[in-house]
């Protein structure tokens, strides 16, 4: 595989994922709700992986060749986000000085597993995978080429996994340090992060039930 083509993937991943959507949400509500944004951004990364190794099985092929497969899943990661939107908006987190300090204070957020399964189904449901895995990644791939499918397939896959560990984990972390001394601030951010969940939801529904 020539860098040319590494490079290219690797430009539009990054505008993909530098695009805020429903997992910079996750990422920032975690940042200043939970002791650690690490199990959200694993959970993130864990529904890519999935993704990946669909895709690596050449099942992605098959998904995006069903148009009534592929509604489903969408109509189904609309409403997951209208749901954790909801959620965000009724118990919006804040974070005080003192509470970054010590990690998380005394209001201790959800368990990991809970939080890496809630990041594992926004990233495995969000429209943006469907778009990467179903419509770009093909684009990248040459099956002529000197790599097998599989492999060329996989290493996309990382790259992206990668790209998403980086810019997930930053925006976390910032939204922790960065807000941490501005306690309306981090409500509000918190707020627009749980309507944008509920926008990005709202408007798929719209698109693939009344469309």
């Amino acid at each position: 595989m020539d860098t040319t083509t590494l490079a290219a993937f690797l430009a539009v991943d990054l505008l993909l994922v530098f695009t805020p959507g429903a997992d910079w949400a996750y990422a920032i509500a975690a940042g200043l709700r939970d002791r650690s944004v690490v199990p959200a951004v694993a959970g993130l990364i864990a529904g890519y992986a999935g993704y990946t190794l669909l895709a690596v099985a050449g099942l992605v092929v098959i998904v995006a060749s069903s148009a009534t497969l592929l509604t489903a899943l969408t109509v189904a990661g609309a409403g997951y986000l209208v749901w954790l939107g909801w959620g965000v908006l009724r118990q919006p987190a804040t974070l005080t000085a003192s509470e970054a300090e010590v990690g998380a204070g005394s209001g201790a957020g959800a368990s990991r597993l809970r939080i890496m399964l809630k990041g594992a189904g926004i990233s495995g449901l969000n429209p943006k995978a469907l778009l990467l895995y179903f419509s770009l990644f093909p684009q990248f791939i040459d099956p002529a080429g000197g790599w097998p499918v599989a492999t060329q397939t996989g290493l996309f896959g990382t790259l992206h996994m990668t790209v998403c560990a980086v810019v997930y984990l930053t925006v976390g972390v910032l939204a922790r340090t960065v807000l941490s001394t501005r306690p309306s601030a981090a409500l509000a951010v918190t707020r627009t992060s749980g309507a944008l969940m509920i926008a990005i939801g709202g408007f798929l529904l719209l698109e693939r039930l009344v469309g």
